[in-house]
């Protein structure tokens, strides 16, 4: 045998510019992960709903509005302007929140809603050190074992685009609109908080719906959001998993960003086959995501894979099996799942910046 010795690999040079543009790159991603916690601390303490409100501010203004004190509220404001989130007047001293800043802040109603997404991601990263040690070993780190902001700051994220889309548009798109005004039956599992089954039962009081989830502090809270919007009574919810929720011959089953949590989603879809009528429809809304890796390098999918690094992929390898396929898995990826079930009808049926709904059918 004749021993063949690789040559030495040679040494990159180094570009001194390229170097430094990418220590300011970071820079500015460490004042991105600070401004997380600057935003939640902001809209907990009223602030940007007090700028909205009055318009410009100073300091002094803002931390009596809000009964806070002004040494925070004068830094607070500094980092805000420095980011660009608002505005300042250096001949008046005041701040001023920019109209569509305070759309995306203090507006609830908008799709462009944004304080529960730093919130989920502040939450997600409060919970990074228990995630190392996991990814030491493979072991997982279940939904229900993460702090609050994770719970909350997921309702409110995603509950904006629900408000937006969900009746408007993704119901219609996989032609349930009739069937549910004439009062059908509906399974939404992995509901979580119940945004998404109380607006469907809002919006179609002739139907009726049973939530589920495996976290029961999360069953707890949909109950409660059920009773506030007064549907509690053609509304249910169950902690159940999705491997083993009750009930058949559902019209309608429909699982809302949380397949790709889930250990055992070919599980859960046999599940989804036998519970669904002969001709009923399971709507899946996943993370809007590419088959391929590099079509989910952009914002969206970078936001993404955090979430699936640090949430999503512990999440399933915490549960049985263990499959992991992460918050981009793409299309293709969850129809192999839907097929492996028995499920023969597949299609995309619509799609937001964020998500892709799909209509899988029997």
């Amino acid at each position: 045998m004749t021993d063949v010795q690789e040559s030495p690999t040679a040494t990159p040079q180094l570009d001194p510019d390229k170097l430094m543009s990418f220590v300011f790159r970071a820079v500015d991603e460490v004042g991105a992960t600070l401004n997380a916690g600057l935003v939640v601390l902001g809209d907990k303490l009223g602030y940007y709903q007090t700028m909205a409100d009055r318009g410009p501010i100073t300091p002094t203004g803002l931390a009596e509005a809000t009964d806070t004190g002004e040494h925070y509220a004068r830094e607070w404001l500094n980092a805000q302007a420095a980011g660009g989130f608002v505005s300042y007047d250096p001949g008046t001293g005041r701040y001023t929140l920019p109209p569509e800043q305070a759309v995306a802040f203090t507006d609830e109603s908008s799709p462009a809603y944004l304080p529960g997404l730093f919130q989920i991601a502040l939450g997600t990263v409060a919970d990074s050190a228990r995630i190392v040690a996991a990814a030491r070993d493979g072991a997982g780190l279940g939904w229900h074992e993460h702090n609050a902001d994770v719970h909350h700051g997921c309702e409110r994220f995603f509950r904006p685009g629900y408000n937006a889309h969900l009746v408007a548009d993704w119901l219609p798109a996989i032609g349930m609109v009739d069937r549910l005004n004439a009062g059908a039956r509906v399974a939404d599992i992995g509901c979580g908080h119940g945004s998404s089954t109380v607006l469907m039962a809002q919006s179609f009081p002739n139907s009726t719906f049973v939530g589920s989830d495996y976290h029961p502090a999360s069953i707890e809270v949909a109950r409660q959001r059920a009773a506030e919007a007064g549907v509690d009574d053609r509304v249910s919810f169950e902690v159940a998993s999705a491997q083993s929720f009750p009930g058949t011959g559902f019209d309608l089953v429909t699982t809302f960003d949380a397949l790709h949590d889930m250990g055992d989603p070919v599980g859960a879809a046999r599940q989804v086959y036998d519970a669904l009528a002969d001709d009923g429809t399971w709507m899946v809304v996943e993370p809007m995501a590419g088959d391929r890796v590099e079509e989910n390098f952009n914002p969206v999918g970078r936001a993404y894979y955090g979430f699936s690094t640090l949430l999503c992929t512990p999440a399933s390898l915490s549960q049985e099996v263990g499959l992991a396929i992460g918050t981009q898995a793409g299309p293709a990826r969850i129809r192999d799942i839907t097929t492996a079930a028995g499920f023969s009808g597949f299609r995309s049926a619509a799609e937001t910046p964020f998500n892709r709904v799909l209509e899988v059918r029997k």
